[in-house]
């Protein structure tokens, strides 16, 4: 998709720059990579696809289990660290830049396409189902791992997203990405183009030795968050407002210096 035709391009930039720091977030999203790749049946010699691959936890567990990987995602510092991974992991997997609403991918390519809390990003889910499944050959798989929006890191973006900015007047909103952790949402989304949906729940858990050492570590890696706070900085009532807000809704689920969030897995097969 042309730049010139994308309403969303300084929408993408700014993610393209924002999540530049989520690198260290990899050591808590590698245990959930193996359930999801293990949640869609990958298999040795399947050719899959991992849609925003950030550090390519999710591609590199698929190569390790046989499968010929790739991997996209709009940011060049996730995709350094993904291809050091690689090669740290001793797996052949082609990682490009590209954007989950523009597959740079030829029709019917993929057995399996996988996104882990990636494309939910996306702006346009429509564009992003229709991407994900043109790519994918009939009788595929595609699975995903999604924040449930009344879990609390749904919670947390939409904290963030109620706290930005508007969106200038007359443009059309992102869609809201816990929407995507709602089962009827999905179904909804992927319509009458699958068959065999089916879900299934669990948990992240993140090690924090405070509340203060958990929010300090997501203002660092978590690009919306980010975004936010700099964009506060000149404020410190409101700063100090937003992260004593921010300490509340992460106290329900702090519990023996750990961080639970709930997640949902989805897969479905392509018609």
């Amino acid at each position: 998709m042309p730049a010139t035709t994308d309403p969303f391009e300084k929408l993408k930039a700014a993610q393209r720059e924002s999540w530049s720091s989520f690198v260290p977030v990899e050591i808590m999203t590698t245990p959930p990579a193996a359930k999801l790749v293990k949640f869609a049946a990958v298999a040795a010699g399947q050719r899959v696809l991992d849609v925003a691959c950030g550090t390519g936890v999710v591609t590199i567990t698929a190569a390790r289990a046989g499968a010929k990987a790739s991997g996209l995602d709009l940011t060049p510092k996730l995709l350094e660290r993904a291809r050091e991974n690689a090669a740290i992991a001793g797996v052949d997997v082609d990682f490009i830049e590209g954007d989950a609403e523009a597959l740079p991918y030829p029709d019917v390519s993929f057995d399996v396409v996988l996104s882990q809390y990636g494309h939910i990003f996306a702006p346009r889910p429509a564009v992003a189902v229709q991407e994900m499944l043109r790519v994918l050959k009939p009788g595929g798989t595609v699975a995903f791992s999604t924040w449930p929006p009344e879990h609390f890191t749904g919670r947390m973006f939409a904290f963030i997203a109620g706290h930005a900015p508007p969106p200038p007047a007359g443009t059309e909103p992102p869609a809201a990405p816990p929407l995507w952790g709602d089962p009827n949402v999905v179904r909804e989304r992927l319509g009458s183009a699958v068959k065999d949906l089916k879900f299934a729940r669990d948990t992240l858990v993140a090690p924090a030795l405070s509340l203060a050492h958990f929010r300090a570590a997501q203002e660092k890696t978590i690009g919306p968050l980010t975004k936010l706070l700099a964009s506060l900085q000149n404020d410190p009532g409101k700063l100090k407002q937003l992260r004593a807000e921010f300490d509340a809704l992460a106290a329900d689920v702090f519990e023996e210096n750990t961080i639970r969030m709930p997640f949902l897995m989805t897969r479905a097969t392509k018609l």
